[in-house]
């Protein structure tokens, strides 16, 4: 199985940035909109339509609000490896910084390689989406 771990620095409180990535039904649209065109709450799973056109199904496994970590499985949709599993955890960094780590581990191990470049893409997104914007060199938050 192979397992992927992207990191990325957020100029943003871990508690911002967690009422965010912790809202499960709402979540992908509101941490990367563009690239997330909707997402849809159905009981305990969520559709994700992404920009290219695909749409995932995902079951949320575990939401934990104490360690600021997401947990869910891609169980349908216009994707279905063997395997898709992933976890997203906000961790403080200082006072208005934090690290969010993406953590997927996918069956087959072909599909890391695609999987790895749309993870890199998506964080980027969510950057430029939940990177503090209260600073006046940034502009306003839309």
């Amino acid at each position: 199985m192979a397992s992927i771990s992207k990191e990325i620095v957020i100029e943003s409180s871990a508690e911002d940035v967690w009422e965010v990535i912790g809202d499960f039904a709402a979540g992908p649209s509101r941490m990367a909109p563009g690239f997330v065109l909707d997402t849809q709450a159905e009981g305990d799973c969520r559709i994700v339509t992404f920009v290219n056109g695909t749409v995932v199904r995902e079951r949320r496994v575990s939401v934990d609000h104490d360690t600021r970590r997401i947990v869910y499985a891609v169980v349908g949709g216009d994707v279905q490896p063997e395997h898709d599993n992933a976890s997203m955890q906000v961790v403080a960094d200082g006072e208005r910084r934090c690290r969010l780590v993406w953590i997927r581990d996918v069956l087959p191990d072909e599909l890391s390689a695609s999987m790895a470049d749309a993870m890199s893409h998506g964080l980027e997104v969510i950057k430029r989406t939940l990177d503090d914007t209260h600073d006046p060199r940034h502009g306003s938050r839309a």
